[in-house]
């Protein structure tokens, strides 16, 4: 079993960093991927070699984390990749020549961008410079009473628009996409963010699903087609057609990884319930035992990434299915996940699509969980006693948990006892864990959506550091927690923003996310003495 971990751990881990750091350094990932996997290789031929009841010293765990992670973050550093530069142009073909003998600087924008992130510019294709008259119509898209444009930078990949607010933002930036679309049609994605200083500015970049004609400009020629609007007014990127390589295109795909997983958490299941999956050949009929947890526990992961789903269709965005990932052993799956295919308009429809999983998943696992653990036994405590052991579980790590179980069973709450939980309890108190680790500040997790579209990017981005050293510093209470942590490590702390990254939410979504992040502290905060006092123990 740890030996199954430590590799879906190692793949994720080397997932993970191809997708997010590949991007930005020149290291060699197989080298950050050795170091960022050195703690949880240490931690497993510690278990081997001293056996699994010998605990690990916190200061060599904690010792051992930090030391890698400060490797890991100077070898990203010192392989750092500059942003790419602006490639030289020949003045003779160029239609501004005459500025660029100047000090103004040669407008470009890539329109079908193919980059690759190597620091030089001979991998930009498709080039397309902004004429005098395009960047002068673009200028013209500013109204001085909406948003005083100061300065226009020009970079390979996109058009800064720098200047001063001077209406509230959700204003500001509807009539200044209107403007631009007028002229431009869905040529660019147009954002709306802020920089370090929390000022705002406009970036167009090139949108890869336009429909408007695309202008190209050769080495050999300096003829441009001008773009010409599109008559789509909403801002929003029409879906390609005929695109059957996107995921939201194969719902059998979707339907035949859920039947694989209802098999691989039945077998899981059957193992909960005392039966060894050897024998499952020889009494086929047991996998019926196995149903009440797998069951329980794809409804729970169906029931959040659905909410996903139909958050994104109630804005008209595009979404695959929801896609689950079965393991053949533990659990019989790793979660599920949806991917969406279209940017954020904005922080409100950023917030709603994020907090709508958690919410449905949490509304049917609280009654599930509830109902499992009035089904559960308690047992006495041995020294195998931990987080992941269902048939060994104290609930004094959790403030939630405690509860709940104060209210169903409260001799459960004895320090001398532990719960042994029934297969559906164990189902809720896997999507109990879901949900927290779901709802953590940080990057592309719904808790990193939420206090982005709460506070915005930059607070996000402090939220999500603090949370990551505040999980380490409960991996040493509960050492189980490892993975998570380093997980968490792994992920990029910064969100991508949406395309009005300015506009703030309401006072109601603002509580409600609140709500959901008090909901993170209860779930992860230990029970406090005084619930278990009040039970005379």
């Amino acid at each position: 079993m740890t030996f199954w971990l430590l590799l879906i751990l190692g793949l994720i881990t080397y997932n993970i960093l191809q997708r997010n750091v590949a991007t930005i350094t020149s290291t060699p990932i197989w080298l950050l991927w050795v170091v960022m996997m050195t703690p949880a290789t240490m931690l497993t031929l510690w278990a081997l070699m001293m056996g699994q009841d010998t605990p690990v010293p916190p200061a060599l765990a904690l010792s051992t984390f930090l030391i890698c992670f400060v490797v890991y973050w100077w070898l990203v550093s010192a392989g750092r990749i500059p942003p790419p530069k602006q490639p030289d142009r020949d003045p003779s073909t160029d239609p501004r020549s005459d500025e660029i003998a100047g000090s103004k600087p040669t407008p470009n924008l890539t329109a079908n961008t193919d980059v690759q992130n190597t620091g030089t510019s001979k991998n930009l294709k498709q080039l397309r410079p902004i004429d005098t008259e395009e960047e002068h119509q673009l200028r013209n898209c500013f109204n001085w009473s909406v948003y005083a444009l100061h300065s226009l930078e020009y970079r390979p990949q996109a058009v800064i628009c720098r200047g001063s607010l001077r209406t509230n933002p959700e204003r500001a930036y509807t009539t200044i996409r209107k403007n631009i679309e007028s002229h431009f049609g869905d040529r660019f994605l147009i954002v709306f963010q802020e920089n370090s200083r929390n000022e705002p500015f406009f970036l167009l970049a090139p949108n890869p699903e336009s429909t408007t004609a695309s202008s190209t400009t050769s080495p050999d020629s300096a003829e441009t087609v001008k773009a010409k609007p599109s008559g789509n007014p909403t801002g929003q990127a029409k879906p390609k057609s005929n695109n059957g390589s996107e995921m939201m295109d194969r719902p059998w795909l979707a339907l035949g990884l859920f039947l694989v997983c209802l098999f691989t958490t039945t077998v899981a299941g059957v193992g909960f319930m005392g039966f060894e999956s050897a024998q499952l050949p020889d009494n086929p009929t047991w996998l019926l035992r196995g149903l009440p947890y797998s069951i329980a526990l794809l409804a729970i992961l169906t029931t959040h990434e659905f909410g996903h789903f139909f958050a994104a269709k109630h804005y008209q965005l595009k979404s695959s299915l929801p896609y689950f990932i079965p393991v053949p052993f533990f659990l019989g799956t790793l979660g599920a996940f949806v991917q969406l295919r279209s940017p954020m308009p904005d922080r409100k429809v950023l917030f709603d699509v994020s907090i709508a999983g958690p919410i449905a998943g949490f509304i049917l696992t609280l009654p599930l969980f509830i109902w499992g653990m009035a089904h559960s036994s308690i047992v006495d405590v041995t020294e195998n006693s931990n987080l992941l052991n269902f048939m060994e579980l104290q609930p004094q790590f959790s403030a939630l948990i405690s509860l709940i179980c104060r209210i169903v069973l409260p001799e459960g709450l004895d320090p001398s006892k532990a719960i042994a939980l029934h297969p559906v309890a164990i189902a809720g108190y896997l999507g109990i864990i879901l949900t927290a680790f779901n709802l953590m500040p940080i990057g592309s997790l719904d808790g990193g959506h939420i206090v982005h579209a709460i506070f915005g990017r930059n607070t996000a981005r402090t939220i999500a550091q603090v949370s990551r050293f505040i999980m380490l510093a409960l991996t040493l209470l509960h050492e189980e927690l490892f993975l998570w942590t380093l997980l968490l490590f792994l992920m990029p702390s910064r969100d991508e923003p949406a395309l009005n990254d300015v506009t703030e939410l309401d006072n109601r979504r603002d509580l409600l996310g609140l709500g959901c992040l008090a909901l993170l502290v209860a779930i992860l905060m230990p029970a406090p003495k005084l619930l278990s006092a009040g039970l005379g123990f």
